[in-house]
């Protein structure tokens, strides 16, 4: 099992816009859903304007031979939603 996890400082006037982005009805959650080897996305808040997204998949190579077939369509998604962060920070990939 892979989970990657990212944090984001989302300004006040984005956190709805960031919530439907990243949340489970949002665009990344609808590319991930194309692969069977997704395991589903949490999207944590903070009270003072900081969100977790917790990805797991079943494995890193199922991760990132996702990644480079949808690299297109991540790129997408991702300038898409750059303008509803204020930062965005890797935190981390993480084997269980």
């Amino acid at each position: 099992m892979l989970t990657v996890i990212w944090k984001y400082r989302v300004a006040a006037q984005s956190k709805a816009a960031f919530e439907a982005a990243y949340g489970p009805e949002g665009p990344w959650v609808e590319l991930f859903s194309e692969s069977p080897d997704y395991d589903g996305t949490e999207l944590l808040r903070s009270e003072d304007g900081v969100y977790l997204t917790i990805d797991r998949w079943i494995s890193a190579d199922a991760y990132d031979n996702f990644v480079t077939l949808h690299r297109a369509d991540y790129a997408d998604i991702d300038e898409e939603c750059e303008p509803l962060t204020e930062s965005e920070e890797l935190v981390g990939r993480f084997l269980a």
